[in-house]
């Protein structure tokens, strides 16, 4: 994010971990720097100096803060921070709690030993990776016994305890209750039965604007939109070293700010993965109020486009929406969809769904970069050019390699260099791939067809002019300028 005193106010008001680390704040009024996220009360805005690093800020004369601590900052610290590490394996073990998570392996996988995890984590949190485990699948338990009808024993195991003993007991000492107080009066499933876990927002939530953006894009056999619910296929790897399939619906409960997940009995093993992607595609975290305060001006600008309650569209899954980005970078939306809908068919795996509209999983980047050199011909016999099959090529390859992040969260300048180094790849691809993998809330693809017809008359230096007013949230204002 380019530096910029008035937007890095409105990033400093939103607590959003997401601008950690792009910049600091100087307080006069205390003689203290802090970062983004730090949970003192929010300074006046005539007592804030915003500084792009560190050194800059105590160069002015400000001390570091105890309490947030900014030589922990992402980038600051010697192995690339701290926090960050800790931060990425909370949302690890988020969304991987209902799995037989081993913290040696999770460690090694971010590149770290366990010793080294487990201080980081103590550093940031002040707790244990496994009590913050523990905390995790307690949550989950909950969610799913005031929620569905599933047995007590069932979610003990689909939350990752070994025993139901064991959950009963860890959720009576934490809860002082027991599972089955919650249980009473529900009847048991039947078997295959699908599920449905309600999800949280706040509110204002412009469903049918998402839902709109959602089902121009939707992929052939694996996405739709139906009577205003959004279904896909699901595949994802399980505790088992296998790949579980299945499908979800998504849709809104009236008169409560909450979404409905139809979940199919053959996910319930990831379900916790499941949750967390769902949020992620839908923005339930998001804090549209925030937004609009931080948009007052676009929205004077242009009222007709600006609608409180604009989500930014995540993914569910990463190189599925990448795929569909490289495909339409030339040709029409509907176009690319088509495109992606093939390559399903051919490379995806046929699924069984009540849904007519839902046949097939998206293929894994793995499994597009074992053609190897067959890539270009299995892609070109479905209508791709050939720029095209070499990109997707290359982006499946980085992707099976870990060679790039595309995680939700993750640093978006380093993303978007690293899309930026693959052929094929230019600057709206890799702002448009950030803004909806990692859920960069400040990207901007400013040669974009849409943007510039939504800002007719302008010139592309006069677009990006503009769209400085619009920081830190430039994300939203595009998806408003799109839909509108």
């Amino acid at each position: 994010m380019a530096l910029d005193q008035n937007a890095c106010y409105e990033a400093l008001k939103s607590k959003d971990e997401r601008f950690d680390g792009q910049f600091f704040v100087g307080v006069s009024s205390t003689g203290i720097y802090c970062r983004p996220i730090c949970h003192a009360k929010l300074p006046k805005r005539q007592n804030c100096t915003f500084f792009e690093s560190a050194a800059q800020a105590e160069a002015a004369g400000y001390r570091p803060c105890l309490q947030c601590r900014p030589e922990l900052a992402p980038g600051m610290a010697p192995v690339d921070s701290e926090r960050t590490l800790a931060k990425k394996a909370a949302r690890r073990l988020q969304e991987e709690c209902g799995s037989r998570v081993n913290l040696e392996t999770l460690a090694g996988k971010l590149g770290y030993t366990d010793r080294h995890l487990r201080r980081a984590f103590a550093e940031e949190f002040g707790i244990t990776p496994n009590q913050y485990l523990q905390t995790c699948r307690l949550l989950l338990a909950k969610q799913l016994l005031t929620t569905t009808d599933l047995r007590v024993s069932r979610i003990a195991e689909m939350v990752g305890f070994g025993s139901t003993r064991q959950f009963n007991e860890v959720f009576k000492k934490h809860y002082s209750l027991t599972p089955s107080s919650l249980r009473r009066g529900r009847r048991a499933p039947k078997a295959n039965e699908a599920i449905v876990v309600e999800l949280d927002y706040r509110p204002p939530f412009a469903w049918d604007r998402l839902l709109s953006f959602l089902e121009m894009r939707a992929i052939p056999g694996v996405e739709a939109v139906r009577d205003g619910a959004y279904l896909r296929s699901v595949h994802l790897p399980n505790s088992h070293g296998g790949v579980a399939r299945g499908w979800i619906s998504v849709s809104p409960e009236q008169g409560r700010n909450r979404v409905a997940v139809r979940v199919s009995a053959s996910l319930l093993d990831v379900i916790s993965q499941v949750i967390a992607r769902v949020r992620h595609q839908f923005d339930l975290d998001c804090n549209p109020i925030a937004i609009d305060e931080g948009l007052q001006g676009f929205a004077k600008r242009f009222p007709d486009a600006y609608l409180s309650g604009t989500r930014l569209p995540g993914c569910f899954e990463a190189f599925e929406m990448c795929v569909r980005a490289v495909l339409g970078q030339q040709i029409s939306v509907k176009g690319a969809s088509t495109l992606a809908g093939r390559v399903a068919e051919k490379f995806g795996a046929p699924l069984d769904t009540p849904f007519e509209e839902i046949r097939c999983t998206f293929p894994r980047a793995e499994d597009i970069a074992s053609l190897g050199d067959k890539t270009q011909d299995e892609l070109g016999s479905l209508g791709i050019v050939g720029a095209r099959t070499r990109t997707i090529g290359c982006l499946a390859q980085a992707i099976a390699e870990s060679s790039i992040d595309l995680s939700y969260g993750a640093d978006p300048s380093k993303t978007i260099s690293q899309l930026i180094a693959l052929p094929g790849i230019g600057a709206w691809t890799a702002h448009y791939v950030s803004m909806r993998a990692t859920g960069n809330p400040d990207a901007f693809p400013s040669t974009d067809l849409g943007v510039k017809k939504a800002l007719e008359g302008l010139s592309q230096k006069e677009i990006e002019q503009i769209a400085e007013d619009w920081k830190p949230w430039r994300s939203y204002a595009t998806i408003n300028l799109w839909s509108h």
